[in-house]
C-alpha cells in the first residue's frame, strides 16, 4: 500500500511541475502596428483634429512649432497640387511629429473627403502629393415594396436616395416613375463604396434590377458590351437593350415641373398658351446634358428663351433647352449623349429654376415622352448569346430574393 501510495504522490508532483510556470518573467505584449495614409504611425507622435472656425493652414502650424517665413514657402510648393490656404471647417487633418526632444513636425494630412487626401512635408525636402484612400466595394441585395412613392419606400427601408435616381436612369424609357402604383416592387443587387474596411462612402451603382409595375415584371442586368472603353449597358431578360437612342431626362435627378400641354395656363403670361416644351425642375447650376449625340446648330440668347442651346441630331430628330445660367457649347460643336451643354438657371422668361426641354421630330414639335422614339443600337447576336448565359444566374438570383423583408443583405 505504502509503495502504491508514493507512487501516486510522485504522479501528482510530476504534473504539478510541468503545470507551473517556467520563470516569472513578465509577459510584454507586442505593440499593435497602426498603418494609415502609407506611414506607420507608431514611429511618429500624431496630433488628429479637425479644422475649426478661425483656423487656417498658417495658424495650425504656428500652433505646432512652424513659423514664417517656412510656412510660406510650404505653401507656395503645396499649391502646385492643392490650394492649403483653402482648407474648410470641420475637416479632419493628422499631423505626424518626429518622436524626438523637439517634437519637429515631420507631414501635414488634409482630408478634404473620405476618400482623398493631401500630404504636405513640413521638413527640409518640401513637397506635397494628392492621393486617394483605395475603395473597397462591397456588394448587396435589397428590395422593396411601393405603398406612396419610390424614394418613401426607399427612406423607409434605410436606403440611399440615390438608388432612386439609379432605378430611374435605368428604367427611365419602360416605367415612369411618377405613376407608380401600390404595391409595384423592386429587387436590387448594388454595390457600396467603402474605405478603411467600415466606412462608407457612397453608391457605387446598381448592377442588376427587378421591377414589378402594374403585375409586369421588368428586368434590367448590366452588361459590358465594350471592354476596351469600360461600356456597360442593361438589357432585359430576352437581350433587349433598355436604353433609348434619347435620355429621357436633359438633367439627373430632377422632377417634371410642367409638361407639354397645347391647352396649359402659363402663370407667367398669366393666360392659356400652349406649352410646347417639358420642364425639369432643378437647381440653379445644375448641369444639362445632351439628351442624344448631335451637331450643335444654335447656341445664343433671346429675350423669351434666355440662354439656349439647340442641338440637331439627324434629319428626324432636333432638341432645344432653355433658360440656362450659363451655355457650354458653341455652335458647330459634336456633342455625345450625355455630354455637359450648360446648367439650369432662370435667365429669360421663366418663374422659377428649371430647364425646358424642346423636341422636334419631322420639323414639328412633339412631346417626347409621349412619342415613340428609335432604341439603342441593337446588341449584336455573337455579345447576345453571351449575355443570355451570363443573364441566367443574376436572373435567378433576383428571382430568390424574398420580398417585404426588413433589412438589407450583404452579400459579399
Amino acid at each position: 500500500m505504502n509503495r502504491i501510495y508514493l507512487f501516486l504522490v510522485s504522479i501528482l508532483i510530476i504534473n504539478a511541475c510541468n503545470k507551473a510556470p517556467k520563470n516569472n518573467a513578465p509577459v510584454i505584449k507586442k505593440e499593435k502596428i497602426v498603418k494609415q495614409f502609407g506611414f506607420t504611425l507608431n514611429n511618429y507622435h500624431v496630433l488628429k483634429d479637425t479644422v475649426r472656425s478661425g483656423d487656417s493652414f498658417g495658424t495650425i502650424l504656428e500652433k505646432n512649432n512652424l513659423f514664417y517665413p517656412q510656412i510660406y514657402n510650404i505653401v507656395q510648393k503645396a499649391k502646385q497640387v492643392y490650394d492649403v490656404r483653402k482648407i474648410n471647417i470641420g475637416k479632419p487633418y493628422t499631423i505626424l511629429f518626429a518622436k524626438d526632444s523637439l517634437r519637429t513636425p515631420e507631414l501635414f494630412i488634409y482630408q478634404p473627403n473620405l476618400i482623398e487626401y493631401v500630404l504636405v512635408s513640413l521638413n527640409d525636402s518640401l513637397w506635397a502629393e494628392k492621393k486617394a484612400k483605395a475603395v473597397k466595394l462591397v456588394e448587396f441585395e435589397a428590395e422593396g415594396t411601393i405603398t406612396s412613392s419610390l424614394s418613401e419606400t426607399m427612406e423607409e427601408k434605410k436606403l440611399s436616395p440615390l438608388l432612386s435616381n439609379e432605378l430611374s436612369e435605368i428604367y427611365a424609357w419602360t416605367i415612369d416613375f411618377f405613376r407608380l402604383e401600390k404595391g409595384d416592387n423592386f429587387k436590387i443587387l448594388y454595390t457600396g463604396k467603402y474605405v478603411d474596411d467600415s466606412i462608407y462612402v457612397g453608391l457605387n451603382r446598381i448592377h442588376s434590377a427587378y421591377f414589378e409595375h402594374r403585375k409586369k415584371s421588368f428586368y434590367a442586368i448590366e452588361f459590358e458590351i465594350d471592354p476596351k472603353r469600360g461600356i456597360f449597358e442593361y438589357f432585359d431578360e430576352k437581350g433587349k437593350n433598355l436604353r433609348r437612342a434619347f435620355l429621357r431626362a436633359p438633367v439627373q435627378f430632377s422632377r417634371i415641373s410642367s409638361r407639354y400641354n397645347l391647352k396649359r395656363k402659363i402663370a407667367y403670361y398669366g393666360r392659356v398658351r400652349p406649352h410646347l416644351g417639358t420642364d425639369f425642375a432643378a437647381p440653379i447650376g445644375t448641369k444639362i446634358r445632351a439628351t442624344a449625340s448631335g451637331t450643335v446648330v444654335k447656341s445664343g440668347y433671346t429675350r423669351g428663351n434666355g440662354n439656349y442651346v439647340t442641338i440637331k441630331h439627324n434629319a428626324t430628330y432636333s432638341t432645344q433647352y432653355l433658360h440656362m445660367k450659363k451655355r457650354g457649347v458653341k455652335r458647330g460643336q459634336f456633342v455625345r449623349q450625355g455630354d455637359y451643354i450648360g446648367t439650369v438657371g432662370m435667365t429669360g422668361n421663366t418663374s422659377g429654376p428649371h430647364v425646358c426641354y424642346r423636341f422636334w421630330k419631322n420639323g414639328r414639335q412633339v412631346d417626347p415622352l409621349k412619342t415613340k422614339l428609335p432604341e439603342a443600337k441593337p446588341i449584336s447576336q455573337n455579345l447576345k448569346d453571351k449575355y443570355l448565359t451570363y443573364m441566367k444566374p443574376i436572373k435567378h438570383q433576383l428571382d430568390s430574393i424574398v420580398t417585404n423583408v426588413t433589412f438589407v443583405k450583404r452579400i459579399r
